[in-house]
């Protein structure tokens, strides 16, 4: 059976906030929750549902997602649902724990559990020029890594954790809230299911250390400014043996002072002479790479647009790109020589012959601008 839409199963519009996601999650969690209904598969179906459109809604990158691809794009993002109601009360712990005035886990089996690591985020800017060519950025990361010494237990060498004799390894113990029975943190272990009666002196018995890792991160040719990159297993180790998380890079892309961005393709501002523009002229313009030769046509007129084929950005992870839109711009001469206005005015003389009024009307507000200027 194909699954219902998200924001369906919420009950909730497409451009709905945080807040909103969340407390419509809540209110289906508390009505489908299974000890409040107990041998009803359908309350319990209805409680996996919520859980997966919340997990999925709540999360930016993975709502953009599933708003682009919906729930076929779920599975290249590192969602596959959940596999028991456990898994949904240790992934939203504290939504559970608002209900019964608790912070922690609540019914699942501890902390002692494998849990992946935190994800990572960090800010780059580059310049146009790398974002259309591509680089590669050497970047200096501060990040927990499992501890040398120790190995990530966070017991001192020589020695091992012990389990918890309150909780017998689990993290966690029962209590009862009314008609839910409630699994919270144990209170002797804090839920890692294990004591370390003798720390491990580099680490101080976190497990972890922080260090500085140099990674070098490769900038694909095309990225736009807001772009993301994703280095998978680049985050925060993980816990009693689960993965590390991701580290998401948000490039920042600067202004270039001759080019801007159009989609794919590239437009400069070229400029040039009127006299240029009248008779036809051949123009150097630059581009990403070496200057080329653009052929200005004659009578050319202000604002016209010349496209030069494949030589633009371009596109990401293809060797394809868009084109150099060459905009002119002709310019009027602001300071004209006695002789050069002698020509003009004869020039005037015989356009006026040729086309009458039409031509002195023309020439008559070009001189006041001129002259206004």
């Amino acid at each position: 059976m194909s699954k219902r839409d998200f924001y369906e199963v919420l009950g909730v519009s497409q451009d709905a906030g945080e807040d909103e996601i969340k407390r419509a999650y809540r209110k289906l969690a508390f009505e489908n929750h299974p000890d409040r209904n107990p041998d009803d598969p359908d309350a319990e179906a209805r409680f996996k549902e919520a859980a997966e459109a919340y997990d999925v809604l709540r999360d930016p990158e993975k709502r953009r997602r599933y708003d682009q691809f919906g729930h076929s794009g779920m599975g290249d993002n590192g969602f596959s649902g959940f596999s028991s109601t456990e898994d949904i009360f240790g992934a939203f712990s504290d939504i559970f724990g608002e209900f019964f005035g608790f912070s922690g886990a609540a019914g699942r089996q501890g902390r002692n559990r494998p849990q992946a690591g935190a994800d990572l985020r960090y800010a780059m800017t580059i310049s146009f020029r790398d974002a259309a060519r591509g680089t590669e950025v050497d970047l200096k990361l501060p990040k927990d890594v499992p501890c040398s010494d120790c190995d990530g237990s966070g017991a001192k060498p020589g020695s091992k954790p012990e389990t918890c004799p309150q909780c017998g390894g689990r993290g966690s113990v029962q209590q009862a809230q009314g008609f839910f029975r409630i699994s919270v943190p144990c209170p002797v272990c804090h839920g890692h299911g294990q004591l370390i009666s003798d720390p491990c002196e580099t680490c101080g018995g976190r497990g972890v250390q922080r260090v500085t890792k140099d990674l070098k991160v490769r900038i694909p040719a095309g990225v736009d400014d807001g772009s993301r990159l994703r280095l998978r297993g680049e985050g925060e180790p993980g816990v009693n043996g689960g993965p590390p998380g991701d580290l998401f890079v948000d490039i920042r892309v600067e202004p270039d002072k001759l080019f801007r961005r159009q989609g794919r393709d590239l437009v400069v501002t070229q400029d040039i002479g009127f006299v240029q523009a009248a008779l036809g002229d051949k123009i150097e313009v630059p581009t990403l790479d070496d200057p080329v030769t653009v052929d200005v046509p004659r009578g050319t007129q202000n604002g016209e647009v010349f496209r030069i084929k494949g030589l633009g950005f371009p596109h990401l992870g293809s060797s394809h790109k868009g084109d150099l839109l060459v905009e002119v711009r002709v310019l009027t001469p602001v300071k004209l020589s006695k002789r050069q206005e002698e020509l003009l005015q004869e020039f005037q003389s015989l356009e006026e012959q040729k086309f009458g009024t039409k031509a002195r009307n023309f020439f008559k507000k070009a001189k006041d601008k001129v002259m206004g200027d």
